[in-house]
């Protein structure tokens, strides 16, 4: 593929086309009906990746499919991923500032995420860790925003965060041991979430997504996860790497961070309050989560009721469109966007106009990448 012969340049938004996952728990059929599949169902394809440069490889069995995850153009009869596009303009798309740190990385990924059924009990290597265990530049600090959700089986959207007072790493890991997976859960604070909350998950922190979830999570640019269940809620039997990661089952329990705290502590930890940054007579900007919680990743939400001026601010960034339609404006190029579409914003892209075309109110996600001081 050659991606010089294709007229892309850095001064305009970029489309990118939905790109599902394979994943260990079944769900996405509430991404079937966003995009308008018939007979939407739950699946192994929950999830919607955005912005991703990188594949789902670490998935025993599916290491052959090294595009899987990838994020496409949306470009009629021609193949090319983002990370084509990167890895031949890094400066051009990704910023000077940005490549002089990251190098050809975003270091983040999103993913739209659609549950079923309950996530298997996990945690994530922080970056010190996965560079020393992993070879890998990027741990796993996550955040959740949850934007809708349903009830599966009379039980609402809910998670699992943090261990309980008292909790011991010799305790956790006899459960393990012993497959004692309400023990386990018991072990963590269960919370409802609805939509809007937003939740930080440091990387070393025992959490697991509840059945009934529909929520945008920006991440480290990393698929490496310590499991704890052998066997998934819906009965998947989990392969000894996707479990350990080749760490073992003695050494993986070096990831958690045995760390404990009340039920209120743990939200005071890692729950975020929304702040307005920016508000205008037709639109507002707010953070959902900032520089200032993680050096990983920022996300903000805007809200178009006629026009909104966005800023560039030198940095790359995504778009992905919540509600409503609009047509995006950056000089002479017009982009009609709408529900479930998702931008690549190059850096040099310095401003662009955001013009609501509906009736409705246009929400859109912007999503950065780690901070560049």
């Amino acid at each position: 593929m050659n991606v010089s012969t294709i007229k892309i340049d850095g001064y305009q938004p970029i489309k990118l086309s939905p790109t599902r996952s394979w994943r260990t728990y079944l769900g996405g059929k509430l991404l079937d009906e966003l995009h308008g599949i018939r007979d939407p169902k739950d699946s192994r394809y929950p999830e919607e990746w955005m912005m991703s440069i990188v594949s789902t490889n670490r998935n025993a069995d599916r290491q052959h499919l090294k595009e899987e995850g990838l994020s496409k153009l949306d470009l009629p009869d021609r193949d090319i991923s983002l990370k084509d596009l990167l890895d031949k303009n890094p400066v051009e798309f990704l910023g000077e500032k940005h490549v002089e740190k990251f190098g050809k990385q975003t270091g983040v990924l999103v993913k739209l995420i659609d549950t079923a059924e309950r996530l298997i009990i996990q945690t994530h290597p922080d970056r010190k860790q996965a560079q020393e265990l992993f070879n890998s530049l990027y741990g796993k600090t996550e955040c959740w925003h949850f934007v809708g959700g349903r009830e599966i089986g009379g039980e609402l959207p809910h998670v699992y965060m943090g261990f309980k007072p008292g909790v011991t790493r010799e305790q956790w890991k006899a459960l393990f041991d012993q497959q004692d997976v309400q023990g386990m859960l018991d072990c963590l604070h269960k919370y409802y979430v609805q939509p809007g909350d937003t939740f930080l998950i440091e990387a070393g922190i025992p959490h697991a997504i509840g059945s009934g979830c529909l929520l945008v999570e920006i991440q480290e640019t990393s698929d490496i996860t310590i499991r704890l269940e052998k066997t998934s809620p819906s009965g998947l039997q989990i392969d000894d790497f996707l479990i350990h990661q080749g760490l073992g089952y003695e050494k993986m329990f070096d990831i958690f961070k045995y760390d404990t705290f009340t039920r209120k502590e743990t939200l005071e930890n890692w729950q975020v309050a929304p702040e307005i940054v920016l508000e205008s007579e037709g639109s507002k900007e707010i953070e959902l989560i900032g520089y200032k919680r993680t050096p990983y990743f920022r996300m903000t939400q805007i809200e178009v009721n006629t026009k909104a001026e966005v800023q560039g601010e030198g940095v790359f960034s995504g778009l992905y469109i919540l509600s409503g339609n609009a047509m995006v404006i950056t000089g002479e190029d017009h982009q009609s966007v709408k529900k479930g579409d998702q931008l690549f914003i190059p850096a040099k892209v310095s401003s662009f106009t955001i013009v609501n075309n509906g009736n409705e109110q246009l929400k859109a996600l912007r999503l950065f990448g780690p901070e560049v001081k």
